[in-house]
């Protein structure tokens, strides 16, 4: 079951979902949604993060446009993303993203380090956040940003793990190529799925690849452990 902090933003209060697990307190880990906002597919990576042992903060990041809503069922569903997705300004909402890291640091339940976990829109805004505000590790699942955010790699210090589909119908895999080309700092995790469509872990039938799926979450999980010290 997930609960609601709030974090303060100059314009007002950014909401963000909050997971604890079981034990109250671990090493956090703050999501970043695709452009699906935190649907249920979100909340239930961040229900299992929080199973694993994590303290899990998932910001609204659509916060100023009212709560958003997506026919899964439509024809033009990614469209509806797309479009959601571009009403927001990139680099107020990087800040927006940068503070909930901050406040998850602080949060009185987080007794060791923190990741950043992102997932389409959120895996290349993830890349900057991790660029500006250090985190202990960045897990990126085809972050559709860091193609065009690729001078900011010598920024993120930290550990990071990145998934990428090479069935993606937006990001060919010679893009793909040049990402793990520019990705030559240290600590970097590139990994690739055959076949996998983009947003392959998400479970609509649009995009899921359910071989891809398992073994990107298995490999987070097992890099989270290791980064953040959760046995």
């Amino acid at each position: 079951m997930s609960d609601l902090v709030f974090v303060p933003r100059p314009d007002g209060e950014l909401p963000v979902r909050r997971w604890l697990p079981a034990s109250g307190t671990g090493p956090g880990v703050l999501v970043l949604q695709e452009i699906f906002g935190v649907s249920p597919y979100i909340g239930q990576r961040c229900a299992d993060l929080a199973a694993a042992g994590y303290v899990v903060y998932a910001p609204e990041l659509y916060f100023r446009l009212g709560p958003p809503t997506f026919d899964e069922n439509a024809a033009d569903y990614v469209q509806q993303g797309i479009g959601a997705s571009q009403q927001l300004d990139w680099e107020q909402t990087t800040a927006d993203a940068s503070a909930a890291l901050d406040a998850l640091r602080a949060a009185p339940e987080v007794t060791g380090k923190v990741a950043v976990l992102g997932f389409c829109f959120g895996g290349g805004l993830g890349f900057q956040v991790a660029a500006l505000n250090s985190p202990d590790a960045l897990v990126s699942y085809y972050g559709s940003a860091i193609p065009g955010l690729l001078d900011l790699a010598p920024g993120v210090r930290c550990p990071s793990l990145h998934h990428w589909g090479l069935g993606d119908s937006f990001f060919p895999p010679e893009v793909v190529e040049q990402v793990r080309a520019a990705l030559t700092i240290e600590r970097v995790t590139f990994h690739t799925y055959p076949g996998a469509e983009h947003a392959f872990d998400n479970p609509h039938p649009m995009f899921f690849h359910a071989e891809a799926s398992a073994l990107a979450w298995t490999r987070t999980l097992a890099f989270l452990a290791e980064q953040l010290g959760q046995s």
